[in-house]
């Protein structure tokens, strides 16, 4: 007797009977389990409005900025950034499919690729980047509310006394304050934020979109930005810059390449998840980019006396308003924006990481509480200071790992289990999935070897380049010939599969 029920739709959940009895696992919490389908009911607008909203965030307005200083034209920033989101779709979407599928978060589609044990490897490693991200965008959002008190509160950058570090006591105050909002809808749960992603979408869109139209109003056009040639003469002095500018702007969403079971576990259908997460995210990276390109380029036209570097940040940019309810809007839009992004992105895939390493002691809120204190131990405001490091250090080189993730994840579910998984044994110590999966493991090991040797030595600093491509091509083909050559029990007898 099967102990899952397959709906017509594709789904599959586990039987009552089933799902009590794996309750009592050691790996299984609530936070993990699988999802049943009549609580699965996120739609095309969810998916789209969650991705307007993650795509919505500081780091994708200045995005641009790191390829402009790098030497790009407008048009030729824009292309790579879309070309780098539409290549970085694929995995996310074939890596969706379980979750819709199955009803399972990430790191629990993970243990069939590298066992139970084995999978908190990736699920760590995706952990780790997160926190970075995490403090990245908690950072952004604690100086968004800093320019927001200053415009009501005379004298606060310095209320509190002198630099500490760096920075005012104030803005260490702001910053903790924001972090603070973070972990209060986390210990909300997913609910709170479906309903924080569903209206900031929109509400970021249009509240940029009025900034972009004053801001050209008052320069009197669109700038100089759209007018710079870039300083490319020729194909071979562009693409040196173009394939690591790529490979970082696939770095960007690497991250939820990975994670996005985390969310489409809760989909109403393949159709509804696929079509929300193809409309929404390479054309709101792309629109919220041009935006940042377009607002700093007629910025350099209003406020003259502000440098450059600045005009790409919009919290110093609209530090420059006179009026205090502009600066509040604006800077609430930026808060809104950030803390969407910052948990549905930062902090609820880690959150579900360190369950799934300690699934009877850590809850999805205790993991979120832990991203929280790791994002502030990584320092994040180093992190922002330079662009251009920003970019070719952090995102690519994070890309190689989480490539290497991607390719296992998806040569593993796709072509050697062909979609099929035993879903009971993914929480079950002695099931199908127990242990260790040791070709999941060499070959994430070796992705990652292949992308980061080149670091170390220079004449591989190509390989380094296409860090993201190196790793998941390595992974995936290592990982498909080990379990093909070598494969485990289940796979030899695969009489267990029983969807």
């Amino acid at each position: 007797m099967s102990e899952t029920i397959l709906h017509p739709d594709g789904r599959v959940e586990l039987t009552p009977e089933a799902h009590d009895e794996i309750k009592a696992s050691p790996l299984f919490n609530e936070d993990l389990a699988p999802v049943l389908v009549a609580h699965r009911n996120w739609t095309t607008y969810n998916y789209a409005a969650l991705w307007i909203s993650m795509a919505h965030c500081i780091p994708t307005y200045m995005m641009a900025s790191g390829l402009i200083a790098a030497g790009m034209n407008w048009w030729q920033a824009l292309f790579t950034i879309l070309l780098g989101n539409t290549i970085v779709l694929a995995p996310i979407l074939l890596n969706s499919h379980p979750g819709t599928k199955y009803g399972i978060p990430f790191p629990v589609f993970a243990r069939a690729a590298y066992g139970t044990m084995g999978s908190n490897l990736p699920a760590l490693m995706r952990a780790i980047v997160a926190c970075g991200w995490f403090g990245i965008q908690a950072w952004i959002g604690g100086q968004a509310l800093q320019t927001f008190f200053a415009a009501f509160i005379p004298g606060w950058a310095t209320l509190l006394g002198g630099p500490i570090g760096g920075h005012t006591p104030t803005e260490w105050l702001s910053f903790l304050i924001f972090w603070g909002m973070n972990m209060l809808i986390i210990y909300r749960g997913m609910d709170l934020l479906r309903m924080v992603e569903n209206w900031a979408a929109p509400y970021v869109l249009v509240m940029t979109a009025l900034l972009l139209g004053w801001i050209l109003y008052q320069a009197g056009g669109i700038g100089f930005l759209l007018k710079e040639p870039g300083k490319f003469n020729t194909f071979s002095d562009f693409w040196p810059v173009f394939i690591p500018s790529l490979t970082g702007m696939i770095g960007f969403w690497a991250t939820l390449s990975l994670n996005m079971p985390d969310f489409t576990r809760f989909g109403k259908s393949q159709r509804e998840q696929v079509i929300g997460q193809t409309v929404a995210l390479p054309t709101t990276m792309v629109v919220f980019a041009a935006m940042g390109i377009l607002i700093t380029s007629a910025a350099v036209v209003v406020f003259p006396n502000m440098p450059h570097a600045d005009a790409w940040d919009p919290v110093k940019l609209v530090g420059q308003f006179s009026q205090p309810v502009v600066v509040a809007i604006s800077m609430f839009t930026v808060v809104v924006a950030t803390l969407s992004v910052n948990i549905a992105a930062n902090v609820v895939s880690p959150a579900n990481d360190f369950a799934n390493a300690f699934p009877k002691l850590i809850s999805f809120r205790t993991g979120g509480l832990i991203t929280g204190i790791i994002g502030i131990l990584m320092q994040p405001w180093k992190l922002l200071a330079d662009p251009s490091a920003y970019i070719f250090d952090w995102l690519v080189g994070y890309s190689g790992g989480l490539g290497s993730i991607a390719g296992v994840l998806i040569a593993d579910y796709w072509i050697v289990r062909k979609k099929r998984l035993v879903l009971g044994d993914l929480y079950r110590p002695s099931g199908a999935y127990a242990g260790w999966n040791f070709r999941g493991i060499i070959a994430t090991l070796l992705g990652c070897f292949f992308a980061w040797i080149g670091l170390i030595i220079p004449s591989l600093r190509v390989l380094y380049d296409y860090a993201w491509f190196v790793g998941f091509g390595v992974a995936f083909v290592v990982h498909w010939a080990l379990m093909k050559f070598l494969p485990p029990a289940e796979i030899t007898a695969d009489g267990r599969e029983p969807v």
